[in-house]
């Protein structure tokens, strides 16, 4: 079973590192594996493992390749992971796996007194308008899931497992989404929506395309 999101201390969020990549959006309930070799992100590793284990990974914003080893822009809101998995290797590179613990929202950059970027974070919570509506779309999730399951060449036990891991609406959208959804554009969607209800319809489609492309139906299923 997939082991529950446990959210950072806000005062974590104060002095938070962060991880700038192109085209990477870190979901609640998703693992991230990352692989370190730049030098102000062997400090940062190096800095989070001694600390809290704690990093924000952070989606750089189109054009960043002019500025890339300066502080070119990052989209405001972003995942936070903890390192689970550490590796340094014998050339002093990290092999590393993240589970995405929380979304944030950048308050503020701090000053550049160390090589790699900090900020000040804030946590974003779930504002759920409907509870009702999203016990229900949660339930119509986790029946896709399993329909969908049945025809996965393989995983298929995995993602039964994964629908069924999380009794909150949104963190079950989220996990779901971390694993099936691999365009950027929609993760980063996903990722700035913080109404369960948002990410449970957008990950139900998603699924929903996933079925029938896998087997052919006339109509969306739902």
């Amino acid at each position: 079973m997939h082991e529950p999101v446990t959210p950072p201390d806000p005062a974590a969020l104060a002095d938070l590192p962060i991880f700038p990549l192109p085209n990477c959006v870190l979901l609640p309930g998703g693992l991230l594996p990352l692989h370190v070799f730049e030098p102000r992100y062997r400090e940062l590793t190096r800095d989070c493992l001694a600390g809290n284990h704690l990093m924000g990974v952070a989606r750089l914003r189109p054009g960043y390749e002019t500025t890339y080893y300066g502080r070119p822009p990052v989209y405001e809101r972003f995942g936070v992971g903890r390192i689970i998995c550490s590796e340094e290797l014998p050339d002093g590179r990290f092999a590393l796996l993240l589970s995405g613990v929380a979304r944030v929202e950048l308050a503020r950059e701090l000053p550049a007194d160390r090589a790699y970027r900090r900020v000040e974070a804030r946590m974003l919570c779930d504002h759920c308008g409907n509870r009702g509506e999203a016990n229900d779309t949660h339930r119509r999730l986790i029946a896709l899931c399993d329909r969908l399951a049945e025809v996965l060449d393989k995983g298929g036990p995995q993602l039964r497992d994964l629908v069924r891991s999380f009794d909150e609406p949104g963190m079950c959208a989220d996990a779901i989404a971390a694993a099936l959804v691999m365009d950027a554009d929609a993760r980063q969607e996903l990722l700035e929506a913080i109404d369960p209800m948002v990410r449970l319809q957008r990950t139900l489609g998603h699924v929903s395309h996933m079925l029938c492309e896998l087997a052919p139906c006339a109509e969306t299923v739902n």
